[in-house]
């Protein structure tokens, strides 16, 4: 696996050439963007697409994300664009923000799991904008993971699960979003998210004035990634309490053998001083739950914990998201309202 590291914050020219190179060539390149890192491939190369999947040990039916650099690339992979469409692109692109749209015909079916439908966004990335435009074309971008794994938001992460399984690395430091993009499907009267993200349903509401719904249903075809299959996961089971729960975690932690403790600052102070433990921060605020859950995840696997409890945060704006991610994560959820 190649390596190539940016310097001072930036990447050089011959890099970013070289990388786009491995891709033109039929190759698979891990990449940051602002939300985590993402393994791409030209999004016309049936074989290279399929590295992606074999890399990642990744159903066939999980659908992939188109990413692009310009407007003008939407074409290749996209048609019959609505007015609420591009409205939200004009709004959120570059940004984490993925549209379910209706497909080119010519699009493969491995990038839609057969589907007539595409993920597509634009990242805000410079790196991934670059290499996207040095590749010439589209670049379909799952996250740089073994599938169900926590996402990668450094390149370590890439590194601990794709090292020898892919052809090149680029090294953009660590991500400053740290959760996937949100997923949106427009209809005519309602926009639904399919996956929560940093552009929360409050934002889509405020652009379109359409209702916005969050997708529950988890059965049947997913439409977009993250819908159907475990994710997000580390090797440890995650224990994830709802409410004022401080004595059912003091109490686990009495109780359970190498134990970790992710949770709000003011609840770390109120546990035992011998615990692993990792900050979410102040109350009300997901973004640095959102930034570190994942690589909180990878460090505590890294240390050998055998069960993480995880104190839930309010899922709303952004911590919707993260209580997403979570609750597809967690082994068991101690303080659930019937």
């Amino acid at each position: 696996m190649r390596v190539f590291s940016a310097l001072e914050g930036n990447f050089s020219d011959n890099d970013i050439a070289a990388a786009a190179d491995i891709l033109k060539a039929g190759g698979v390149v891990a990449f940051p963007t602002e939300t985590v890192y993402g393994l791409g491939a030209r999004y016309d190369c049936e074989a290279a697409i399929k590295k992606i999947f074999a890399a990642k040990g990744r159903p066939a039916d999980n659908p992939l994300i188109v990413h692009i650099a310009h407007p003008e690339e939407l074409a290749m992979v996209a048609q019959g664009i609505s007015p609420q469409e591009e409205k939200l692109m004009m709004y959120f692109w570059p940004g984490p923000l993925t549209l379910v749209l209706t497909k080119n015909p010519a699009l493969s079916g491995l990038v839609t799991a057969g589907l007539n439908t595409v993920g597509v966004r634009m990242p805000s990335h410079p790196l991934a904008l670059r290499l996207i435009t040095a590749a010439g074309v589209p670049i379909v971008a799952p996250s740089a993971n073994l599938s169900g794994r926590p996402s990668p938001t450094a390149a370590r992460h890439v590194a601990e699960d794709l090292a020898g399984s892919i052809d090149a690395l680029c090294d953009g430091g660590e991500t400053t979003v740290g959760l996937e993009s949100t997923v949106a499907r427009v209809y005519f009267d309602r926009i639904v998210v399919l996956r929560p993200g940093s552009v929360t349903r409050a934002m889509l509401q405020e652009a379109t004035q359409l209702p916005v719904v969050l997708a529950t249903h988890a059965d049947g075809v997913p439409e977009a990634p993250g819908m159907k299959y475990v994710h997000y996961a580390p090797r440890a089971e995650i224990f994830l309490y709802l409410g004022d729960q401080i004595s059912a975690m003091t109490a686990a932690l009495d109780n359970e053998a190498k134990v970790a403790v992710i949770a709000h600052s003011d609840t770390l102070e109120l546990l035992p001083s011998t615990a692993h433990k990792f900050t979410l921060g102040e109350r009300g605020c997901a973004d640095l739950a959102a930034r570190k859950l994942y690589a909180y995840l990878r460090e505590a696997d890294g240390m050998g914990i055998e069960c993480i409890l995880v104190e839930g945060i309010v899922p709303e704006g952004l911590g919707e998201a993260v209580m997403n991610r979570l609750r597809k994560a967690a082994s068991r959820v101690i303080g659930e309202q019937k």
